[in-house]
């Protein structure tokens, strides 16, 4: 039997709009105590509440090891001002940052800008592929070593290390370079929910966690495998994207036993995929779904945040580490090297001075 992958899990810390940084900040502690490969918090234009990226910059200085993925919507958003908020992210938490993309597909939200009608989904998401695309170029813009910091000399930056973008797109157009050094993982994260068909395409061309939603290990393999396909089609390795099963669960009985098909009774609406159970329960169906070979990992979205965050950690994951099947602690300092993912190489460095 071939020996399995790392497990990985994440776990989304929104729930009802909060304005106490504490909240979040204690929701990302318990989650670091799990050695959780990341946290998530939801945002979009349609929900009122703090900006899901301005959130986790306040909570990074509070932990130490977890990786920090807020929600930033592509959609009526400069790609230029989004990938400076995302490399700022990458430098407060000291190379711990992700983006979840997200897009904004209603009238109502496009009106809030009042800068053009809502595009149909595969125009959203053709989109959203050009602003993680050219995101990645900007934060390759700067060399590695681009700063010099001379007093002796008075300079500052090295200007043959600074490089011009020229991002011609369907939607827009960057010559760049960034105002931001590039982050320190070169790249921050970019996860994408590829559930859907006109989502999946920039999954693959882009992400590097993929997340999907599915009621059965095999559909759920099925695909994780389309998604491997396709980035290996656009030239990708398909060995360099996590994919994880994306579930909310809820654990508030803790007595109730898990059903066939993942959900007791109808989701509830916008939840996806749903799961109702207890901790144990919820453990086995990880353990399964991972020894099948369906998933990477599992992003879990809990109901009820600080009761099932508390539950997945100190119950589910307590199990999964008993059982050796996740870590114990953190294996680096960065959230690419907690999901296994190398630093990329700066497109715009001189071979041989790569970084």
């Amino acid at each position: 039997m071939p020996a399995l992958r790392p497990l990985h899990l994440a776990a989304e810390i929104g729930g009802p709009p909060r304005y106490d940084a504490a909240h979040h900040t204690g929701l990302a502690r318990l989650a670091e105590g799990g050695a959780l490969d990341f946290v998530t918090l939801g945002d979009s234009f349609a929900r009122p509440g703090p900006d899901a990226l301005a959130v986790l910059a306040r909570v990074a200085p509070a932990t130490r090891r977890v990786g920090l993925v807020p929600t930033v919507t592509t959609t009526h958003t400069e790609p230029f001002h989004v990938s400076s908020a995302v490399a700022t992210l990458d430098w407060v938490s000291r190379g711990r940052a992700g983006w979840h993309v997200g897009v904004s597909t209603t009238e109502a939200e496009a009106r809030l800008f009042g800068r053009r009608p809502a595009a149909s989904a595969p125009d959203l998401w053709r989109e959203a592929g050009e602003c993680a695309d050219v995101s990645a170029r900007l934060w390759d813009s700067w060399e590695d070593d681009a700063e010099i910091r001379s007093t002796a000399t008075g300079r500052f930056i090295d200007r043959d290390k600074l490089h011009h973008i020229d991002f011609e797109g369907a939607a827009f157009s960057v010559r760049g370079p960034a105002i931001v050094p590039r982050p320190p993982q070169g790249h921050p994260v970019v996860v994408i929910d590829g559930t859907a068909e006109p989502a999946r395409d920039a999954a693959a061309r882009h992400a590097d966690v993929v997340l999907v939603r599915a009621t059965t290990p095999e559909r759920t393999a099925a695909l994780r495998d389309d998604v491997r396909r396709r980035a290996a089609a656009h030239g990708r390795d398909p060995d360099a994207l996590r994919v994880f099963a994306a579930l909310t669960v809820d654990l508030g009985d803790a007595e109730t036993a898990f059903e066939p098909g993942l959900a007791t009774g109808p989701p509830p609406p916008d939840r996806g995929t749903y799961f109702r159970g207890g901790p144990v329960d919820l453990a086995d169906l990880i353990t399964e779904w991972h020894r099948a070979g369906a998933v990477d990992g599992f992003h879990l979205t809990p109901i009820t945040p600080a009761r099932d965050l508390e539950r997945i950690v100190n119950g589910t994951v307590a199990l999964l580490q008993h059982r050796s099947l996740f870590r114990t602690f953190y294996p680096g300092g960065t959230l690419r090297e907690h999901l296994g993912l190398a630093r990329p190489a700066n497109r715009y460095a001189r071979v041989g001075e790569r970084v």
